[in-house]
């Protein structure tokens, strides 16, 4: 649909007056298309790898894509319900392209680079060609988009779908009577809010826009029964996922939240400026409501439940990178010479390199999978015992078996495909702690210190088996996570496995032994499952398994 559609201009009265918008013709058009999608990706191709590492959650991704879809689904009944479809369409992908790392991340960069294109369409429908190619080359710039263009998770593609459900319904006002377009542009809203709940939160701000634009009521109407569509479309979802928050404990107060405050007041301070071209839709009634909006409601619910992660509104960027871009234009007709607006665009380029390079290492996250499997693998020896403290840690070597295929882990009762979970299935309490004290060396996954494990019985029986009958040997800190040896006894340099026959297996330990093999054959009369070995195995007498 051509620009000139959307009814004629009204020029601004401020100084210096805002030409009239006329059609813009298909190169110039192409121009905002192509530049911010090659920029996208360019910059999305950049350090994709991020020194092959891999973070948690797209641990996740990885693991649960790999399932078939049944599996897919029937894990999502316990948890991350939330993300099912989006694991749904990352396994088709796998299927088609190979389950790689660069697999796991470009579907991210494509969807970024579709948002950057409506960015710069959306620019170039409410304030012309240049605010529309710049909005859509600020777009890629921002460090958030940067970020989560790498990622193998959902937002990027929420994002995607949002920008051009904005730009849908913004095309969709000034032909209220044209059902299709509603249909078109409720359909991706459904689809954002499918991949991710917290779109929804788009829809409010689409709402306030149109109120804040006085569209006609029959418009108003329209996207009325179109939102009402989408969150009847939504609400089983909701519902459903509803017994699952426990999956957002982790959450403790507002995560991130400074880059949220600082490009809403830079946004707010750009709206000031006479941005745009009045018409059914501004580009300030647009872009201010889907900056702020969505974010602050996260926020207001946060004071009852903390729920505000900036990936959640991740779309937000669209409203800033609009509002630059109105306002670099802006700022560009101002100016008689051009000097200063280079002078700022290069200043602004330099400050933006080394947030950029920063966000292609692996410190950049939270976490890092790949070096938790690599100091196991460091560190365990063939034989060794493998404890996760706690238990949901084991997600963190799932991805890459091979660190783990020598070891044994103590506390598993049943994996995580076959239980169709995250973590698997852990054993009993007592069960864990005898299959501890079986072995004289064991390598443990735990949390970064300070990092609080949930008080179960099993994590309390793992913490005090350890605390009662091991020592520590060493530990190695990584991105997220720490692994440490704990031995039996005071043997400075233990042999690996359970039952070693090194200087650690005589003197007392011996009196040890010969008292927990008694307990160990009591304990597999009882039901208690014995570990098989060609050495002595043992589990600990009844004050240790009360722990």
């Amino acid at each position: 649909m051509s620009v000139a559609e959307c009814g004629p201009a009204v020029a601004r009265t401020a100084f210096p007056p805002v030409p009239a918008r006329r059609r813009s013709p298909g190169p110039v058009k192409a121009v905002v298309v192509i530049a911010p999608l090659s920029l996208t990706i360019v910059l999305g191709l950049w350090g994709i790898r991020r020194k092959n590492t891999m973070w948690g959650d797209e641990s996740v991704t990885y693991q649960l894509a790999h399932r078939d879809l049944s599996q897919i689904w029937l894990t999502a009944q316990q948890i991350d319900l939330v993300h099912a479809l989006y694991y749904a369409v990352m396994h088709e992908i796998f299927h088609l392209f190979g389950g790689g790392l660069l697999t796991l991340r470009l579907p991210s960069v494509l969807a970024m680079s579709v948002a950057a294109t409506g960015v710069g369409l959306l620019g170039l429908r409410l304030a012309g060609p240049r605010a529309g190619l710049l909005a859509g080359l600020v777009f890629p710039l921002l460090p958030q988009v940067q970020k989560y263009a790498q990622e193998g998770r959902s937002y990027a593609m929420v994002c995607a779908l949002v920008t051009w459900a904005t730009y849908a319904l913004v095309v969709s006002v000034p032909h209220r009577a044209r059902w299709w377009r509603w249909a078109l542009y409720g359909s991706t809203m459904l689809l954002a809010c499918l991949l991710h709940e917290f779109a929804v939160l788009a829809l409010v701000a689409h709402g306030v826009t149109l109120v804040v634009s006085r569209v006609p009521r029959p418009v108003l109407r329209a996207w009325s029964v179109t939102a009402a569509g989408v969150v009847a479309g939504l609400l089983p979802l909701a519902i459903r996922s509803a017994g699952q928050s426990g999956q957002v404990s982790w959450i403790g107060g507002p995560v991130r939240l400074r880059y949220f405050l600082v490009v809403a007041v830079m946004g707010v301070a750009c709206a000031r400026a006479p941005l745009g071209v009045r018409g059914p839709v501004r580009l300030s009634a647009l872009a201010v409501p889907i900056l702020a909006l969505p974010g602050l409601l996260l926020l207001i619910v946060s004071l009852v439940k903390p729920l505000f992660v900036d990936r959640y509104v991740l779309y937000s960027n669209i409203g800033i990178a609009l509002l630059l871009g109105a306002w670099m234009d802006y700022f560009h007709r101002r100016q008689r010479s051009s000097r200063t607006a280079w002078i700022a665009a290069v200043a602004v380029l330099a400050a933006l390199v080394p947030p950029s390079l920063s966000l292609r290492t692996p410190q950049s996250r939270s976490n890092d999978v790949t070096a938790v499997g690599a100091a196991v693998r460091k560190e365990g020896r063939p034989g060794d015992g493998l404890l996760y403290l706690s238990g949901q840690y084991r997600a963190f070597t799932a991805a890459s078996p091979e660190d783990t295929r020598f070891l044994t882990d103590l506390a598993l009762a049943q994996d995580a495909v076959s239980s169709n979970t995250l973590a698997g299935v852990e054993l009993p309490a007592q069960d864990i702690a005898a299959r501890m004290l079986a072995f004289d060396r064991i390598v443990v996954v735990r949390g970064p210190a300070g990092a609080q494990s949930p008080t179960t019985p099993q994590e309390e029986a793992k913490t005090s088996t350890l605390r009662r009958y091991f020592r520590e040997y060493g530990t190695t800190h990584v991105n997220g996570a720490r692994v440490t040896v704990y031995v039996q006894g005071h043997d400075p340099s233990p042999k690996a496995g359970a039952g070693s026959d090194g200087p650690g297996a005589s003197g007392g330990m011996a009196v040890s032994r010969g008292r927990l093999s008694m307990s160990a054959r009591a304990g597999r009369a009882g039901g208690v499952p014995a570990v098989t070995s060609s050495s002595p195995r043992w589990v600990p007498p009844a004050e240790a398994v009360s722990a």
